[in-house]
């Protein structure tokens, strides 16, 4: 229209408005110029009145990485629901498609959390009460999804307070970061460089805090820390 757009909230299959003010920074004259009928995008709510039932959102507010996060996010919900689908059909449970994905959906909210909990918490899958369907997601899972890992890499320097007892004391502590899943690899004194991983970014970072922490409680001092972007 002259001065805004009907779109499709494909995620939520709503209806929203896009207001000529929100598709991009400026004056626009020609709304053709910005936008066509059928185009795919990434789009930010502004505003929902559920009175009158009505969505505002905007392409303007949305950055790149926004952007790009979000068609990678759209990319991998449409391929687990395709994933999920595939169960239903393994299981010989299509008969009973809606009210099984309307209790996954009460439960998970979308087939990207699903697959998550199942691969990370093997217990979930005890929600799911159909034998056969269960079965068949472990089968899939198993053939089509490897967890992923993010690894944190850093390169500290510490400083001994007491180089009489301090060197074996920090060969001990260094055995016990070991075991709580970081790597330590000696670089020359007075560098190492902590590896270690996780469910994400910021599970493998905390162990590199803990690391730090249990230095510092054994009387060892960060006067280094570099992040090695892995």
């Amino acid at each position: 229209m002259p001065y805004g757009a009907y779109c499709e909230l494909q995620e939520y299959k709503k209806d929203a408005y896009l207001p000529i003010s929100e598709i991009a920074s400026g004056w626009i004259k020609n709304i053709h110029e910005f936008i066509k009928e059928g185009q795919k995008t990434v789009g930010k709510v502004l505003s929902v009145d559920k009175e009158k039932k009505t969505i505002d959102i905007s392409l303007k507010k949305v950055t790149q990485k926004e952007k790009l996060t979000k068609q990678n996010e759209f990319s991998i919900e449409k391929r687990y629901e395709k994933l999920f689908e595939q169960a239903l059909i393994l299981s010989k449970q299509e008969t009973k498609k809606e009210k099984i994905k309307e209790e996954l959906a009460n439960k998970f909210i979308t087939y990207t959390n699903l697959f998550n909990t199942l691969l990370t918490d093997p217990q979930a899958m005890d929600f799911i009460k159909n034998k056969q369907l269960s079965e068949s997601l472990l089968e899939i899972i198993h053939k089509n999804i490897k967890p992923k890992k993010y690894i944190v890499s850093y390169t500290v320097e510490l400083k001994i307070t007491d180089p009489k007892t301090g060197i074996k004391k920090l060969k001990s502590v260094l055995q016990d970061i070991n075991k709580k899943g970081v790597d330590v690899l000696y670089l020359g004194a007075p560098k190492y460089r902590f590896t270690t991983e996780g469910e994400d970014y910021i599970a493998a970072e905390d162990k590199i805090k803990e690391s730090r922490a249990i230095l510092e409680k054994n009387n060892f001092i960060f006067f280094s820390m570099k992040n090695d972007k892995v």
